[in-house]
């Protein structure tokens, strides 16, 4: 289990964590249309971590398919990224991983391709690894917007880390204030501002860590 509703109580006000893990917890994938709150494509709802919604069922025709023409197609980094998406969206994160690696090593430019790869590290607990890939993304696009939330919730949910989660989120608030990421960005600056002092302590009197393990 990644991310615990109560060991992150302390770190958000309010309705936000259930926007920020309703959100950003999905496919980054930029442009393919999905269920709300913004989910970004239309085969994957995640439901919070811990949660009890059934993963969705793997297509494992189109898998099977996939593959062969991948292994046929050995430098085709869209058919490498297409299995990368197809074991995501069924929360196969430890399937997603090398196809993912494997297309972005044919398309090391791809800051899409790059950031989906560390959300399935974030996944896959393993949160430095998902810092350092979403790192590499912003070394190719420093205004990638869903690179910059996603670096926000792996440093706070993944190394609890608000301080330098609120830097992530004021960028993406600069870039982006009316997209999506914007919008939720801004809430979780208002729950961390709200909670703690601002550069991420806790404010004298208020809610405390309940200290659960990760």
């Amino acid at each position: 289990m990644i991310v615990k509703r109560d060991s992150l109580a302390f770190a958000l006000a309010g309705t936000f964590f259930g926007l920020l893990v309703g959100w950003i917890l999905g496919s980054q994938r930029a442009g393919v249309p999905g269920p709300a709150p913004v989910a970004q494509t239309a085969t994957t709802e995640q439901a919070p971590p811990g949660g009890s919604e059934p993963a969705p069922q793997l297509d494992t025709a189109r898998a099977s398919a996939l593959e062969q023409q991948a292994k046929a197609d050995p430098k085709n980094a869209q058919l490498r990224t297409e299995l990368g998406n197809l074991y995501f969206d069924a929360k196969r994160y430890e399937l997603a991983v090398p196809w993912y690696e494997a297309a972005f090593k044919l398309s090391p430019k791809d800051a899409d391709i790059s950031t989906d790869l560390g959300v399935c590290y974030y996944y896959l607990n393993q949160p430095d690894r998902a810092l350092q890939q979403l790192d590499t993304s912003l070394a190719i696009d420093p205004k990638h917007v869903k690179a910059l939330f996603n670096q926000g919730v792996v440093r706070a949910f993944g190394k609890n880390d608000l301080a330098a989660a609120a830097e992530s989120w004021r960028k993406v608030v600069a870039i982006a204030p009316d997209s999506q990421e914007g919008k939720i960005a801004k809430q979780g600056l208002d729950g961390i501002q709200n909670g703690h002092g601002g550069d991420g302590s806790p404010r004298a009197g208020g809610a405390a860590g309940s200290g659960a393990s990760r």
